[in-house]
């Protein structure tokens, strides 16, 4: 049976994640200590009505649910490891961004030390907790996540992948990876556009409608990578190889450097070279494993 939302929960780590998370909790009600490394950062929490915590021990023994939210995979245990004798017994939620073998890592430790992991990637910025369109995946522990998922959806709609405490991660950072790749395009285009005095904003604008349109077609490319089946393209990859060399060309126009659209470049060259140029563009798939 999940727990109410009366639920104490000990968040480790003032970030500006952190804070956001601890602040939804306070929001909802709950029983919140707070921890940071650095002394102080707590002070708007503590006002709010949460527990400033001086040690993470004193964190830990306050009770309840424990939530890291630190810099990276060793943040964690350069917090936890001191105090590892006091999670027997525990449940534990590590939402700081860590590779899957990280979490998988993680998961195999605090299982010696008695503690139930459950492992999450955040998709949102901090802003964006408590509000609609934040999420946050889970894998890991499922009596963690089913215990407590009245408690994990103060913070965003949460959603459990299963017991692999690596596969939250991997959903993470592959999420990110094309958010970023999209990032870096659109300052490439927004380097060019500079070039015809057209600002970022306003350049911004447009192409905010012309990528939410394109990623329209990401469901029929992961069908096609899927089938394996790149016999009858759309648009082949020498059509689009075709095109990257004219966006190249404009760009070198605009002297804008090619850092960002130059690995794709290559990906597409080689597949002409090696004789791959009549197939669809999402046989590019298979270059990159």
């Amino acid at each position: 049976m999940a727990e109410t939302t009366n639920t104490p929960v000990a968040i480790l780590g003032l970030g500006a994640m952190g804070k956001a998370l601890a602040a939804a909790f306070l929001k909802a009600g709950l029983p919140t200590t707070v921890w940071n490394r650095t002394p102080g950062k707590d002070a708007d929490l503590v006002a709010a009505g949460a527990a400033g915590a001086a040690t993470v021990d004193e964190a830990i023994r306050a009770g309840g649910l424990i939530i890291t939210v630190l810099l990276d995979h060793a943040s964690v245990h350069a917090t936890l490891d001191p105090v590892a004798h006091r999670l027997s017994g525990r449940q534990l939620i590590n939402l700081t961004s860590t590779a899957p073998g990280e979490a998988r890592e993680l998961a195999a430790w605090a299982a010696e030390h008695g503690s139930a992991y459950l492992d999450g990637g955040i998709m949102a910025v901090p802003s964006m907790i408590g509000q609609p369109g934040a999420s946050i995946l889970y894998s890991g522990s499922h009596e963690v996540f089913d215990a407590h998922r009245e408690t994990l959806e103060l913070l965003a709609a949460a959603e459990y992948f299963g017991d692999d405490a690596g596969l939250a991660s991997t959903y993470d950072f592959a999420l990110l990876a094309a958010m970023y790749a999209m990032f870096g395009g659109f300052l490439h285009g927004a380097a060019m556009m500079r070039s015809v005095g057209v600002s970022a904003a306003e350049f911004g604008e447009r192409a905010a409608a012309w990528v939410a349109a394109m990623t329209q077609s990401l469901p029929y490319q992961g069908r096609v990578i899927d089938a394996g089946n790149y016999a009858d393209p759309v648009q082949s990859i020498a059509f689009h190889k075709s095109a990257l060399d004219a966006i190249n060309r404009a760009s070198h126009d605009a002297g804008v450097t090619l850092d960002f659209v130059a690995p794709l470049q290559s990906l597409l060259d080689r597949q002409v070279t090696d004789g791959h140029g009549t197939l669809a563009f999402e046989r590019t798939f298979e270059e990159l494993h």
